[in-house]
């Protein structure tokens, strides 16, 4: 069934940046991840396994994240995921990038930020 994009669903790319921010606090499973990024958006993001994971591996394969196995707080196994130095200069950019964007979209909207 077909239905018009929810405000809920993230944008192309944008997940990326909310990944490389949730790892910031520190190395995280990928439920963790989701979950974190669920609760601190105030429900109103919700990241599925089906494009978490690929997310993951493709900020593995550019070097900004790393990976290791490990055991969950419910006694798994688990891939762990961790910012690489080169993860947090991205996380800078694309930070300045999202905040540049947004405040240009305000602008053309009307509204006003000073």
């Amino acid at each position: 069934m077909n239905r018009p994009p929810d405000a809920g669903e993230i944008l192309q790319g944008t997940l990326d940046l909310l990944i490389l921010r949730t790892l910031i606090r520190g190395p995280a499973h990928g439920y963790t991840i989701a979950h974190s990024i669920e609760q601190t958006s105030e429900k109103a993001l919700e990241v599925e396994q089906g494009s978490l994971y690929p997310a993951l591996h493709r900020l593995e394969d550019r070097g900004l994240v790393a990976s290791e196995w490990g055991v969950s707080e419910n006694n798994r196994r688990a891939k762990f995921y961790r910012l690489t130095p080169n993860g947090k200069k991205e996380l800078a950019a694309a930070t300045n990038r999202w905040r540049r964007m947004t405040r240009a979209i305000a602008l053309i909207l009307g509204e006003s930020n000073g």
